[in-house]
């Protein structure tokens, strides 16, 4: 996966509280094996004035006016500003996946539903808790000004608004170090590549029928 380090993006308000996993991704696009291609099936209900189903031509579908990802305003978005308990519901990595081949890098709330949160890091997505007075005013910020940008900065933890205020945010040294690395568990277990072939070899060499 892709390192986070520092980034700096448009930022669009989702201002609803407990958005789910199946708002996020709804069930229908599960039934693929892959891992990609689900990015214009992000909130898939909200942002499409029809019922979508694997397999059709996204290009051609109606467009919710009113949703807020298809406002011109916050076209191109890579930060995605959310209420309490955001990604609640039932555990699927395809949210995370939506998400970040939609374009989001990041996505700043008061507070994740658990199983979202560990599946957004592992997969490189950012998820940072603010304070619900933070939020707000974020929120106040993003709508009156358009074109809002925030800048993040993993390694000192802070995100800064134009004006130049910075929130501190909390993360995992653990998380922190994989995000920064661009580390997923397959590249952590390769870190110890040189030890694995080591232990492979002594393997064949006391025990050579199994192979």
């Amino acid at each position: 996966m892709e390192k986070f380090v520092r980034r700096e993006g448009l930022v669009a308000p989702m201002d609803r509280a407990n958005v789910d996993t199946d708002a996020i991704i709804p069930k229908q696009y599960l039934k693929s094996i892959k891992r990609t291609g689900f990015g214009p099936n992000l909130f898939d209900e909200w942002r499409y004035l029809d019922h979508g189903e694997p397999g059709m031509d996204h290009s051609k579908r109606r467009l919710n006016p009113d949703f807020v990802l298809n406002q011109p305003r916050y076209r191109g978005a890579t930060v995605l500003l959310a209420r309490d308990n955001f990604g609640c519901g039932s555990s699927r990595e395809h949210a995370p996946w939506a998400l970040l081949q939609y374009g989001f890098q990041a996505v700043i709330a008061p507070s994740f539903a658990d199983i979202f949160y560990n599946n957004s890091l592992k997969n490189g997505l950012l998820l940072i808790r603010l304070d619900a007075k933070a939020v707000d005013q974020l929120f106040r910020e993003t709508l009156s000004s358009e074109g809002y940008r925030l800048a993040i900065d993993l390694e000192s933890q802070t995100v800064t608004t134009p004006g130049g205020q910075r929130f501190q945010f909390d993360i995992d040294p653990f998380n922190k170090r994989c995000l920064l690395n661009g580390l997923d568990e397959i590249g952590l277990t390769l870190e110890h590549a040189d030890k694995i072939r080591a232990f492979e070899a002594k393997h064949r060499e006391r025990q050579p029928w199994l192979f």
